[in-house]
Protein backbone atom coordinates (compact mmCIF):
# COMPACT_ATOMS: atom_id res chain seq x y z
CA UNK A 1 0.00 0.00 0.00
CA UNK A 2 1.16 3.39 -0.97
CA UNK A 3 1.59 6.12 1.89
CA UNK A 4 -1.70 7.75 1.92
CA UNK A 5 -3.90 5.28 0.36
CA UNK A 6 -5.55 4.08 3.80
CA UNK A 7 -7.27 7.37 3.51
CA UNK A 8 -8.90 6.14 0.46
CA UNK A 9 -10.24 2.75 1.77
CA UNK A 10 -14.02 2.89 2.60
CA UNK A 11 -13.50 1.05 5.45
CA UNK A 12 -11.09 3.64 7.09
CA UNK A 13 -13.68 6.54 6.18
CA UNK A 14 -16.66 4.60 7.87
CA UNK A 15 -14.56 4.03 11.13
CA UNK A 16 -13.14 7.71 11.40
CA UNK A 17 -17.42 8.73 10.95
CA UNK A 18 -18.41 6.33 13.98
CA UNK A 19 -14.87 7.39 15.90
CA UNK A 20 -16.69 10.82 15.37
CA UNK A 21 -19.98 9.53 16.58
CA UNK A 22 -18.92 7.68 19.57
CA UNK A 23 -17.15 10.77 20.70
CA UNK A 24 -20.43 12.67 20.68
CA UNK A 25 -22.50 9.42 22.19
CA UNK A 26 -20.12 9.69 25.02
CA UNK A 27 -20.92 13.40 25.63
CA UNK A 28 -24.42 12.30 26.71
CA UNK A 29 -22.94 9.28 29.24
CA UNK A 30 -22.93 10.56 33.26
CA UNK A 31 -19.51 12.43 33.96
CA UNK A 32 -18.96 9.52 36.62
CA UNK A 33 -18.50 7.52 33.79
CA UNK A 34 -15.31 9.64 31.97
CA UNK A 35 -12.52 7.30 33.35
CA UNK A 36 -14.64 4.49 32.79
CA UNK A 37 -16.64 3.59 29.82
CA UNK A 38 -16.62 6.75 28.22
CA UNK A 39 -12.86 6.51 28.02
CA UNK A 40 -12.71 2.82 26.74
CA UNK A 41 -15.38 3.43 24.47
CA UNK A 42 -13.23 6.31 22.82
CA UNK A 43 -10.19 4.27 23.30
CA UNK A 44 -11.90 1.04 20.91
CA UNK A 45 -13.28 4.10 18.48
CA UNK A 46 -10.02 5.51 17.78
CA UNK A 47 -8.49 2.03 17.36
CA UNK A 48 -10.35 1.40 15.11
CA UNK A 49 -8.94 3.50 12.07
CA UNK A 50 -5.88 3.56 13.71
CA UNK A 51 -5.02 0.27 12.96
CA UNK A 52 -6.09 0.26 9.76
CA UNK A 53 -3.56 3.03 9.26
CA UNK A 54 -0.87 1.75 11.15
CA UNK A 55 -1.33 -1.68 9.21
CA UNK A 56 -1.26 -0.45 5.99
CA UNK A 57 2.26 1.31 6.54
CA UNK A 58 3.63 -2.30 7.70
CA UNK A 59 5.89 -4.06 5.52
CA UNK A 60 3.91 -7.32 4.78
CA UNK A 61 0.55 -8.75 3.75
CA UNK A 62 0.94 -10.61 7.24
CA UNK A 63 1.49 -7.78 9.11
CA UNK A 64 -1.20 -5.71 7.33
CA UNK A 65 -4.13 -8.12 8.05
CA UNK A 66 -2.81 -8.48 11.79
CA UNK A 67 -3.25 -5.02 12.63
CA UNK A 68 -7.02 -5.64 10.79
CA UNK A 69 -7.38 -8.48 13.18
CA UNK A 70 -6.79 -6.08 15.44
CA UNK A 71 -9.08 -3.47 14.39
CA UNK A 72 -11.83 -5.79 14.20
CA UNK A 73 -11.52 -7.14 17.71
CA UNK A 74 -11.74 -3.48 18.89
CA UNK A 75 -15.07 -3.29 17.00
CA UNK A 76 -16.71 -6.07 19.10
CA UNK A 77 -15.07 -4.95 22.24
CA UNK A 78 -16.76 -1.37 21.02
CA UNK A 79 -20.23 -3.12 20.31
CA UNK A 80 -20.14 -5.01 23.89
CA UNK A 81 -19.28 -1.60 25.56
CA UNK A 82 -22.55 -0.29 23.72
CA UNK A 83 -24.92 -2.78 24.50
CA UNK A 84 -23.99 -2.11 28.14
CA UNK A 85 -24.40 1.69 27.37
CA UNK A 86 -27.57 0.76 26.24
CA UNK A 87 -28.67 -1.20 29.17
CA UNK A 88 -27.42 0.78 31.95
CA UNK A 89 -28.54 4.04 30.78
CA UNK A 90 -31.10 3.31 28.18
CA UNK A 91 -29.19 4.77 25.48
CA UNK A 92 -30.37 4.54 21.63
CA UNK A 93 -26.99 2.48 20.35
CA UNK A 94 -28.87 1.05 17.41
CA UNK A 95 -27.14 3.21 14.35
CA UNK A 96 -23.96 3.00 15.75
CA UNK A 97 -24.08 -0.92 16.22
CA UNK A 98 -25.22 -1.15 12.13
CA UNK A 99 -22.02 0.95 11.53
CA UNK A 100 -19.77 -1.57 14.01
CA UNK A 101 -21.44 -4.52 11.82
CA UNK A 102 -20.94 -3.08 8.75
CA UNK A 103 -17.26 -2.22 9.38
CA UNK A 104 -16.82 -5.69 10.57
CA UNK A 105 -18.05 -7.36 7.77
CA UNK A 106 -15.56 -4.66 5.57
CA UNK A 107 -12.76 -5.58 7.84
CA UNK A 108 -13.17 -9.69 7.07
CA UNK A 109 -13.39 -8.99 3.12
CA UNK A 110 -10.17 -6.77 3.46
CA UNK A 111 -8.57 -9.08 5.27
CA UNK A 112 -9.61 -12.18 2.61
CA UNK A 113 -8.88 -9.96 -0.39
CA UNK A 114 -5.35 -9.24 1.20
CA UNK A 115 -4.54 -12.64 2.22
CA UNK A 116 -5.45 -14.28 -1.56
CA UNK A 117 -3.30 -11.41 -3.29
Amino acid sequence: MSHSSYRDLIVWKKSMTLAEAIYELTTKLPSSEKYGLSSQMQRCAVSIPSNIAEGSRRSTKNDFCQFLRIASGSTAELETQLLLVQSIYNIEVKSHIEQLVEIQKMLAVLIKKIKDV
